[in-house]
Parts: C-alpha cells; sequence; structure tokens
C-alpha cells in the first residue's frame, strides 16, 4: 500500500488501523499508491486507509410472524403483585426479551397465565380501584371494585392490565391474541408444552 522506502509501520508491528488519517511513525515522505482521498474539507489531501472489515456480521435482521420462533411460556400467577406481573407478561409478548426484537412484528412468545384468581395488590386497591366500562347508551357506565371483579371473572384483572400494556393498534391486538389466561393450575394447552417461566423478584 505504501512505497518500498517506507516499510517502518509494517516492521514495527503498527496496525493498518493507525494510518487511518495517514499518520504514523515514519518520519519519511510515504506515498501511498492508490488510495482514496477523504471527501471531508478538514481532511482535504489526506489518504484513507481502512482495515477490512466483514460487513455482514453486523447486518440487521428483521423478523416476522412466520419467521419469529415464538415459544409457549407458562406463567404462574399466584402470590404476584399484578403490575410486576403483567409488566413481564407484556414484555414476553412484545418479544423485547429476544435478540432480534422488530418492532412493527409480532414476534413475541405465546404465554399461559395460570392461577388468576391468586394475584396480590397492595394496599386497599382491592376497594379502590375501579374499573370502568360503558355500553354505550345513555346511563350505561358500570363501575367495579378489583374486588368486584376478582369475584366475578378474576381472568379479567390480569387481562386489563396486560392490554394497556401493549401498543393501541392492530399490532397491539394481534399481540394480545398470544395471551391466554386462566382460572386455576389446569389449561388446554398441554399439546403446545409450554416452558415455565419464572417471574423476577
Amino acid at each position: 500500500m505504501f512505497s518500498k522506502h517506507c516499510e517502518r509501520w509494517f516492521l514495527a508491528g503498527l496496525s493498518s488501523s493507525t494510518l487511518v488519517r495517514g499518520k504514523h511513525s515514519c518520519s519519511g515522505v510515504c506515498t501511498p499508491l492508490e488510495l482514496p482521498l477523504y471527501s471531508h474539507p478538514e481532511f482535504s489531501g489526506v489518504y484513507q486507509l481502512r482495515s477490512a472489515v466483514d460487513t455482514l456480521s453486523y447486518k440487521t435482521v428483521s423478523v416476522n410472524k412466520e419467521n419469529a420462533d415464538k415459544k409457549w411460556l407458562l406463567v404462574d400467577a399466584e402470590g404476584q403483585r399484578l403490575g410486576r406481573l403483567c409488566s413481564e407478561i407484556a414484555r414476553l409478548l412484545r418479544g423485547k426479551h429476544k435478540v432480534n426484537f422488530t418492532p412493527h412484528a409480532d414476534c413475541g412468545d405465546f404465554v399461559i397465565v395460570i392461577n388468576a384468581e391468586k394475584v396480590e395488590l397492595t394496599g386497599n386497591k382491592w376497594d379502590d380501584k375501579e374499573y370502568i366500562r360503558y355500553s354505550g347508551y345513555p346511563g350505561g357506565q358500570y363501575r367495579r371494585t378489583a374486588k368486584e371483579v376478582l369475584e366475578r371473572t378474576p381472568e379479567r384483572l390480569v387481562e386489563n392490565a396486560v392490554r394497556g400494556m401493549l401498543p393501541k393498534n392492530r399490532l397491539g391486538r394481534a399481540i394480545y391474541k398470544n395471551l391466554h389466561v386462566v382460572v386455576g393450575a389446569e389449561h388446554t394447552h398441554q399439546a403446545q408444552q409450554p416452558t415455565a417461566h419464572a417471574i423476577p423478584s
């Protein structure tokens, strides 16, 4: 790359990366051969020398629903705080725990939640926390406390919390379908052979 009279950089064991801006340990006059010039005005007339880099080693991989390698995970809600439990479930559904996470794709895993009726709330939230829904007709607003929801449909405590942590668009609605919440320890997805996932404390 350099003329024959200037080989001190090679004999001294210097790497080519030290010659990026044409600066090296040689005090003589060097004439680079067939090297491109910098386009920036600050380095006008300076030759650039780059070491070879494998550009395929850092290529970004974008996944979709077909090649996302989805897994089935089993989460036990017994004794878990509702908010901390659902934030971890939403992270698994979204796929943020994967190295090939793609924001615009459904690349998360399927999650089965058992013992939904055994979640915990701190403080007075069982009586103070309210769930409001509206039928669409005048006077059709309904309010239920968390304790009332637990008595009627305990799985909705987890479902409503997870839904609120997912994107509010068609992607979020598609991801929400990967969640299966059941009351009790039995579920109907034994054929998928789900793997138990521990919620971090």
